[in-house]
């Protein structure tokens, strides 16, 4: 059984949660940060982060970390952790390829004695069903007898200043009591927040798929009631001002629901659930909205539209934003994609502004090219997608400065008052 004064991180995945995740530790532990992109790697060592979870300061201070994407570094390492994504493919399946790969890198430099510990997201059961048989079969260990595994669900909130990785409670478990109270302590060790010891990793799997499932579900139903209340010609935020003057309503706003976990993480469980025959209604129900909203905005603007006498075919719309969430530059799921092909689909010209954005990545991700500077007056329509604090600072008067002179403002994120703008969600 390893000593603490004796552990060696190597994180395996570079991006919003390992980076963090590695800077941490690397200011205790002499810890191995190793992404398979020479290109990330070349950036980190020169304390540059695309991503802008750490500041260069941050990443100087983590003196005991190095970075590589030369798998071999890995085998001085005995205490691992995989960071890498869990997406869905098309038809809303889990993706394990990366965790598979990850795993298959990890049979290679596994040593007896070693502890594996998963943070992606996952469906109860994944970590020792799918994840430990690859490292057993490369490696030739036996798992539980040679080499042991953990579970510590990320809790990363990409953009966000205040909740930090060393400030968010950090939930942890292990495969046999001994290792869980090992892998507690080590974590323990970088986050003041404390840590909550699960009684198993299926327990702490569970908990980290359903913390994002509950937030898809209240906003599933905060954009059902959006849909209703427009029907009624009532103002949504009115609403929800209103009845959030009782102490326990909970403030959920409606929107887009985008981003590498909420709109992704109920379909693992959903996936897990069908597998043991259970059919899941309420959750797939909230899927099912929440994956519609893009759609329904795009319909919502073309009776506005209309109404205003702006002809639809052939109209130019600036969509303000591209990001899943606001004043961060991360584009992975984003919903903001399917008001775009919407827009498409009724022979409407979009241009897409977000300063937050890399050009490069959304070409690569979406095939989409944003501008560099929306032009003033050329635009039929303004959609108000992310609440960046650019688009913010503009104001009403700013933003529609971008519109000819009749034209649709419709105002997705509640920046401006139900007067500034023409429509709202």
């Amino acid at each position: 059984m390893l000593n603490l004064s004796e552990v060696k991180i190597g994180v395996i995945g570079l991006g919003y949660v390992g980076l963090p995740l590695a800077v941490e530790f690397g200011k205790k532990f002499p810890t191995v940060g190793f992404d398979i992109s020479a290109a990330r790697i070349e950036e980190l060592k020169q304390f540059k982060d695309h991503t802008l979870e750490v500041d260069s300061e941050e990443l100087r201070s983590a003196r005991l970390l190095t970075y590589s994407c030369d798998k071999s570094e890995l085998k001085a390492c005995n205490f691992f952790i995989v960071t890498v994504p869990t997406p869905i493919d098309e038809h809303h399946r889990p993706d394990l390829i990366p965790l598979i790969k990850a795993s298959e890198t990890l049979g290679a430099v596994v040593k007896p004695g070693d502890i594996v510990v998963y943070e992606s997201t996952v469906y109860p059961g994944a970590t020792e069903e799918d994840c430990i048989p690859v490292i057993e079969r490369i490696s030739g260990l036996k798992f539980n007898q040679d080499f042991f595994a953990g579970y510590s669900p990320e809790r990363i909130n990409p953009g966000d200043k205040q909740h930090r990785l060393v400030n968010i409670r950090k939930v942890t478990s292990g495969s046999t009591a001994e290792i869980a109270d090992f892998v507690d302590r080590v974590y323990g060790s970088i986050i003041t927040a404390g840590t909550y010891k699960a009684s198993s990793i299926k327990v702490a799997e569970a908990a980290k798929v359903i913390e994002n499932t509950q937030r898809d579900l209240n906003i599933a139903l905060i954009n059902e009631l959006a849909v209703i209340f427009n029907r009624l010609d009532i103002d949504t935020e009115e609403v929800l001002l209103a009845a959030g003057t009782k102490w326990n309503f909970l403030p959920f706003r409606p929107g887009l629901v985008g981003g590498h976990c909420i709109g992704v993480d109920p379909y693992y469980l959903t996936h897990k659930a069908q597998a043991v025959g259970y059919h899941p209604e309420v959750i797939l129900a909230g899927r099912r909205i929440n994956d519609n909203m893009g759609r329904y905005v795009v319909s919502q603007l073309i009776k506005q539209m209309i109404k205003q006498q702006v002809a639809v075919s052939g109209a130019r719309v600036l969509v303000l934003g591209l990001t899943f969430k606001e004043n961060c530059p991360d584009i992975r799921n984003t919903k903001v994609i399917d008001i775009i092909n919407e827009l498409s689909e009724y022979g409407i010209v979009p241009d897409i502004y977000d300063p937050w954005v890399d050009a490069e990545e959304a070409q690569h991700e979406y095939g989409i090219t944003p501008v560099k500077q929306a032009s003033a007056g050329g635009y039929d329509a303004v959609i108000l997608a992310v609440a960046h604090q650019q688009f913010k600072a503009l104001g009403a008067a700013g933003i529609r400065a971008f519109g000819k002179e009749n034209h649709v403002l419709y105002d997705l994120k509640y920046v401006l008052s139900a007067q500034e703008s023409d429509i709202r969600l």
